[in-house]
């Protein structure tokens, strides 16, 4: 009988006894090594590996890891690689309907990630991969209706409020978008301050001929964000054509979904190598407020339109506002000098 040395067996014993797997988290062998009836296991196991079923979850990670996976940086692939396989155990047999239930599957979002609550930063790492994916299965697969581990908070918590994207930051990222669409979309956030559920519900009847008004979902719509129409904001509102009643519309001119917006920023990001960049889109709204304040409104009402204590709007303009007037002082007195 020939022996033919099968590459990734994965073996495990136990009280005396020994069992084979196709890999480490694979499916278990049937019979012994070499004999038919393992061979036969195992090209089963490795073809339902090549081609699962199309309506399991694994099959949203296969294709994620055939196409998109494949773009990231290898750093960054060496640190998701690890999870994908994690969450691939865990998740990969569920069924597509169930990802599409997310009153049912959330808890078990949130019961997975809890394994590994000794390590916030690491837990919120697989949060992240896992949410990757399943926004892979919205768009562009088409297999989720909506990416059920959006808005489940991470476990790991740091201070956001003074962290903004800088002029050069946002210049970065819109390099790295693939349309105008894209970028009107991270051009208003940096001028009205708006979370992006609020923003891509923005309509023309919200802007007014002096201000935007409009209810914030946060508060449940019990409160209403005022946000002068300053120059700076007028200008890009300006570039945006009315194609719609919503003023934030794709290039199919139908309004974003944020699925879909979530995964077009991502991309961006990606494509103008910032992956790495600790910054998140909510972090405009940091950058709005040193524009109002620019703009010339107070730190009271840039508290008011950002629902913000004053002294969070106060840190912040401290740190940006502040440094980068007195940059630009210097670099007025270094000139001054040398052309005296």
């Amino acid at each position: 009988m020939v022996t033919v040395e099968l590459k990734g067996i994965h073996t495990v014993r136990v009280k005396g006894n020994v069992y084979y797997y196709a890999w480490r988290g694979g499916p278990r062998l049937d019979g012994e090594p070499g004999t038919t009836r393992f061979m036969a296991s195992y090209n089963e196991a490795v073809a339902n590996r090549l081609e699962p079923d199309s309506g399991r979850f694994r099959s949203i990670i296969t294709n994620y890891k055939a196409t998109e996976f494949k773009k990231l940086a290898d750093s960054t692939k060496r640190v998701w690689s690890p999870w994908i396989d994690k969450i691939t155990d865990h998740f990969g047999n569920l069924s597509i309907t169930q990802f599409n239930r997310s009153e049912k599957i959330r808890p078990r979002i949130r019961q997975w990630r809890g394994q590994y609550s000794e390590t916030p930063r690491a837990a919120d790492t697989g949060l992240q991969v896992l949410s990757r994916i399943l926004s892979h299965g919205v768009d562009p697969m088409g297999k989720l209706s909506s990416n059920p581990a959006e808005g489940i908070k991470h476990l790991y918590s740091s201070d956001r409020s003074e962290i903004i994207w800088t002029d050069a930051d946002i210049n970065q990222v819109k390099a790295g978008c693939s349309s105008d669409e894209a970028r009107w979309v991270i051009d208003l956030a940096a001028h009205t301050g708006l979370r992006i559920g609020d923003l891509l519900k923005l309509s023309w009847s919200h802007i007014g001929p002096d201000a935007i008004v409009i209810s914030t979902g946060k508060s449940k719509h019990r409160r209403q964000a005022i946000i002068p129409r300053y120059d700076a904001l007028n200008e890009i509102l300006a570039k945006i054509p009315k194609r719609s009643p919503i003023v934030l519309t794709s290039t199919k001119k139908k309004p974003w979904k944020q699925d879909g917006y979530n995964t077009a920023f991502w991309r961006a990001k990606e494509k103008a190598e910032m992956l790495d960049h600790d910054l998140h889109f909510h972090d405009l709204r940091g950058t709005a407020a040193t524009k109002f304040y620019t703009a010339g409104l107070s730190i009271r009402v840039i508290a008011e339109i950002m629902a913000w204590k004053e002294e969070e709007v106060e840190k912040i303009i401290r740190r940006y506002v502040g440094r980068q007037s007195a940059t630009k002082e210097m670099i007025r007195l270094l000139n001054a000098q040398k052309n005296s």
